[in-house]
């Protein structure tokens, strides 16, 4: 071979395999996937239970309740062997602690409720005394009942019972039921968080998985067409800069798999954390989808779904509501209050002379009306007001960013699903370039540069082909997330 044209072959290749890397795309992350920012919504509404149809089916709208019970499910300890991405979500719903967390934050508000609630419940206290003194003395100390000390043994209960107040407890109540309600929509949001960030850990999986298969496959064809070049190369029918091009060619293959095989190991490790796990489980990720779904037509009947049935916005309406009935409640703290009190028992040991019969009683009412007390609940109503007007401006600026995140979602879907048609096209393209390529180097009629940069297209377009099929799925998921629905 000419000199000169050696060189210039040499220079190319040299040029174009540094700017063609050949490594698996990482799939691109979910939203944020902590959706208990705050929330909004006017109206108070239960969760909607229902169904999210997109064009290619029905999906399922969990309801309140069967998010629950899914997440309260005793998880028997056993993974799968061969897990699907349904086999993942309940095991990570019944086994993650981020699940447990949000469900006994929500038992605690229930206990917060109960405590608010006692106050309109009577209270009974029973105590005994007994007592020795010199009876019918006096004494001068601040802070006793009684001027005079007599000795004796008794008992008895008392009870205080709240009967008005304007309205101060009810509303604390009602505040503390909803906040309740908030924080139960925030343990449902806390599962669809967890569920998405399952999906993301699965389908990079499935994703790294698919790659270091086709890496696999790149090897085995590089390591054929390099001893195939070695040998022509031995007969002096190639020349030297053939061989070396092939064997960067498989030194190229073999970088791919090592970083394939450390990008599933690294998923697999997620994976295996978001399920709950502290320890390597042994378990194959398997995809159980049948078929690609179509995404959604319309965008904005998308944004009107989320705007009703977003966990988080739930959450954040209830916890106005709940901010506006404690807001009303500090300010009454200004108003009287009536309550009523009683006390009966007995002193079975006693002093005649002073006690007239061997038990008391007594009921009488109580008026509280306060005058002054620095200030203290006005500041307190004017601080609750401050932070339910907070409240609203959060709602409103959830609300922006639902609507922001559901267009993105809907678009990127949208690009997705059209990726994974392009990327194919591209495939098969690669593929015939590819034979044409090897046909033309074996006839010599072209030269090492023209196969390799063949080799190196159809490699990189098997993977964009690889990568389009799960970012589809997880866009699918995120979107489904952005709607408060369960992927």
């Amino acid at each position: 071979m000419n000199p000169s044209k050696t060189f210039l072959l040499l220079c190319a290749g040299l040029y174009i395999f540094p700017h063609a890397p050949l490594r698996g795309q990482q799939l691109a992350n979910a939203p944020s996937t902590v959706m208990l920012a705050g929330n909004l919504q006017q109206d108070q509404q239960q969760p909607a239970t229902g169904t999210v149809t997109f064009q290619a089916g029905t999906v399922p709208l969990p309801s309140d309740k069967t998010l629950r019970k899914n997440s309260e499910a005793k998880w028997n300890g056993t993974v799968p062997e061969r897990l699907t991405v349904e086999d993942a979500e309940r095991i990570a719903i019944q086994n993650n602690p981020r699940i447990r967390v949000s469900q006994l934050l929500a038992r605690a508000q229930h206990q917060m409720y109960r405590e608010t609630r006692s106050a309109y419940l009577p209270t009974f206290d029973i105590g005994a005394v007994a007592a020795r003194a010199d009876s019918g003395s006096r004494f001068t100390i601040d802070g006793l009942r009684s001027a005079r000390l007599l000795s004796h043994v008794g008992g008895g209960v008392d009870f205080h019972q709240l009967l008005f107040d304007f309205g101060h407890t009810s509303n604390l109540i009602a505040s503390s039921k909803l906040a309740e309600k908030a924080q139960k929509e925030n343990s449902i949001a806390s599962q669809l968080d967890i569920i998405l960030v399952t999906d993301q850990a699965f389908y990079n999986a499935l994703e790294a998985e698919d790659v270091v298969k086709l890496a696999h496959q790149t090897v085995d064809t590089r390591n054929t067409t390099n001893e195939q070049i070695t040998e022509l190369t031995r007969n002096k029918l190639r020349s030297d800069v053939d061989l070396a091009f092939s064997e960067q060619n498989v030194a190229q293959a073999n970088l791919l798999l090592l970083d394939a095989q450390t990008q599933y190991a690294k998923a697999i490790n997620a994976l295996t954390s978001v399920m709950g796990f502290d320890h390597p489980v042994t378990y194959h990720p398997v995809d159980s989808s049948q078929a690609v779904l179509l995404p959604p037509p319309d965008a904005d009947a998308l944004v009107q779904m989320a705007l009703k049935q977003r966990p988080d916005l739930l959450a954040l309406n209830y916890q106005y509501s709940a901010d506006k009935k404690y807001s009303r409640a500090q300010w009454e703290q200004k108003l009287p209050t009536l309550s009523t009190m009683g006390v009966v028992g007995l002193t079975p040991i006693r002093d005649d002379r002073y006690f007239n019969s061997n038990w008391f009683g007594s009921i009488g009412a109580n008026v509280e009306v306060p005058i002054f007390n620095g200030f203290l609940f006005s500041a307190e109503a004017d601080e609750a007001k401050d932070r339910e007007k907070a409240t609203q401006e959060r709602m409103r600026d959830l609300r922006d960013r639902i609507v922001r995140d559901v267009r993105d979602g809907w678009m990127q879907t949208s690009t997705s699903y059209q990726k994974i048609g392009v990327t194919q096209k591209y495939l098969d393209a690669s593929n015939l370039a590819l034979k044409l390529a090897s046909a033309r180097y074996r006839l010599g009629l072209s030269s090492i540069v023209e196969l390799s940069q063949a080799q190196l297209s159809q490699t990189q377009a098997a993977i964009e082909n690889v990568n389009a099929r799960f970012e589809y799925e997880l866009a699918l998921a995120s979107l489904k997330y952005q709607l408060g629905t369960a992927p």
